[in-house]
């Protein structure tokens, strides 16, 4: 059984989550043609750094592709 649901951010970005029997894959395309980069987590400001280490730790398989259009999209794959 495949389950998807896709929501658009105010910020020009889109989620897309995909289950399959084994697998959840999370697909986040955004604007920004630039690949992620991995700073210090901010530990008391707010700022973030957090996530790209997570994702990085928490995926079986990960791919970044150009687009749609001059953005880049994330496919990330995590175990069920």
């Amino acid at each position: 059984m495949i389950c998807r649901t896709r929501r658009r951010g105010r910020l020009g970005f889109t989620l897309e989550l995909t289950a399959g029997p084994d697998t959840v894959t999370a697909a986040v395309s955004d604007p920004n043609p630039a690949h992620p980069r991995e700073r210090n987590p901010d530990l008391g400001g707010g700022s973030g750094g957090f996530g790209w280490h997570m994702i990085r730790r928490l995926t079986h398989h990960l791919t970044i592709t150009p687009g749609p259009g001059y953005g880049k999209t994330i496919h990330a794959q995590l175990p069920r």
